[in-house]
């Protein structure tokens, strides 16, 4: 066996065996689980979806949120044992791969249309 393969079988372990299906410009809920000390509790994060990158057990997604008039941002590995899950509140309907836009945009111009199917 090669490295390359080894690398693979690595990582092939890490994978959560079942991802919640989800797409850039979707609302979601993300239950995050920290720890305090010796306690656990989950937090909930509810923004866009920005942006989808990376692959296998590399990848990541950002969820962008307007907290007390602040634009907050906040990046996960998909596949991080503490993300709990992530649940999608509304879909969106965008045409980019990368929301970077919505950055530059406040109140309602920072919103995505819904998708209605």
């Amino acid at each position: 066996m090669n490295a390359n393969e080894i690398i693979k079988n690595i990582e092939a372990e890490q994978l959560k065996p079942e991802v919640d299906e989800f797409h850039v410009g979707d609302t979601v809920r993300v239950h995050n689980r920290i720890k305090e000390g010796n306690r656990e509790r989950i937090q909930i994060f509810e923004g866009t979806v920005m942006k989808r990158q990376g692959g296998s057990n590399r990848e990541t997604f950002t969820v962008r949120k307007f907290s007390n008039g602040v634009g907050v941002e906040k990046t996960w590995p998909l596949h991080s044992p503490n993300v709990e899950k992530i649940e999608v509140v509304r879909r969106g309907k965008v045409r980019r791969a990368k929301l970077h836009y919505l950055r530059e945009r406040v109140g309602k111009r920072a919103k995505v249309k819904e998708l209605v199917q």
